[in-house]
């Protein structure tokens, strides 16, 4: 019988890591200002599931264009199986915290990511 994935938690990284983040995932294109290896505090640093640059370009954290991003990133995580089957592999080890730098909890691709990942 195949483990339950672990549940996925979301996190800014100005925000301290902690012992039950489990294993610590930045979800960003772009690795954040001002921010050693260390200081980010990440195990895995998986850019190829975050927006496209044209993307997260676009979309420039502008909330009416959310329901419109909402729809187009999720069309390029249907085309990113090799990315998604990396995050499925780490659920499969336990707890997951999506690591992003946005700084608007709601209408962030961290949030997304880890609707889209809980649906399929």
């Amino acid at each position: 019988m195949p483990k339950k994935p672990g549940p996925i938690r979301l996190k800014r990284i100005y925000d301290a890591s902690a012992e039950d983040d489990g294993a610590r995932v930045l979800v960003e294109r772009l690795w954040p200002r001002g921010f050693t290896k260390e200081r980010a505090a990440v195990d895995l640093w998986l850019k190829e599931v975050a927006p496209s640059p044209e993307l997260r370009q676009w979309f420039a954290h502008e909330p009416a264009r959310w329901a419109e991003f909402r729809r187009r990133y999720r069309a390029e995580l249907k085309r990113n199986e090799a990315g998604l089957q990396q995050l499925r592999a780490q659920l499969r080890q336990g707890t997951v915290t999506f690591v992003y730098a946005a700084h608007d909890p709601e209408y962030n691709s961290a949030r997304l990511l880890k609707e889209y990942l809980e649906e399929t």
